[in-house]
């Protein structure tokens, strides 16, 4: 049996790059590449119709939360990272082991929160950042549950659909 290891991807570039080369080793080298070619033409297009909706403003100050005990965000060299900047976004958190408090988030004052679902710790934390009326994301009905697996577990195909969606959510009630 041959054994392959990937090492967790760290951008979208990297997830592309682990498709390709998983492509190879199941002998759908070709299938992959075409994969690919659509998927980073489907992420361009995002990314430019970001660019002429409104191409001076200031993205919006995102927190994406992918845990609640600890609190648990996506850092810089991460691929939801990626998502944030790729819709538009900014990411607030500045950490690099993902570990953050509601203090941070609150004093950074992120304009959306996004959550993972968690199962039902999700619709948890969104009620317990609704009691922070000083936030932004708060003020403007802006926190929002995203699927785990599309945000935390993307394959390129998937990261492309979810990226849609972040887009989406961060031009809403502008």
């Amino acid at each position: 049996i041959k054994v392959i290891q990937f090492r967790y991807a760290k951008s979208f570039n990297e997830i592309c790059d682990q498709f390709l080369e998983l492509g190879k080793v199941v002998g759908r080298e070709n299938e992959a590449k075409k994969i690919i070619k659509d998927v980073r033409h489907k992420v361009m297009l995002v990314k430019k119709k970001i660019t002429n909706k409104n191409p001076t403003k200031a993205g919006q100050k995102v927190f994406v939360q992918i845990g609640a005990k600890p609190l648990f965000t996506a850092t810089k060299d991460s691929f939801i990272n990626d998502f944030i900047e790729f819709a538009g976004g900014i990411n607030i958190a500045n950490t690099k082991t993902g570990l953050y408090g509601r203090e941070e988030v609150v004093a950074q004052n992120p304009d959306v929160i996004i959550i993972t679902t968690m199962g039902i710790v999700g619709d948890n934390e969104k009620n317990i950042w609704k009691k922070y009326k000083t936030i932004n994301a708060v003020k403007n009905n802006r926190i929002y549950i995203v699927d785990s697996y599309k945000l935390c577990s993307p394959t390129p195909v998937s990261f492309a659909e979810t990226l849609n969606e972040i887009a989406e959510l961060l031009s809403k009630n502008k």
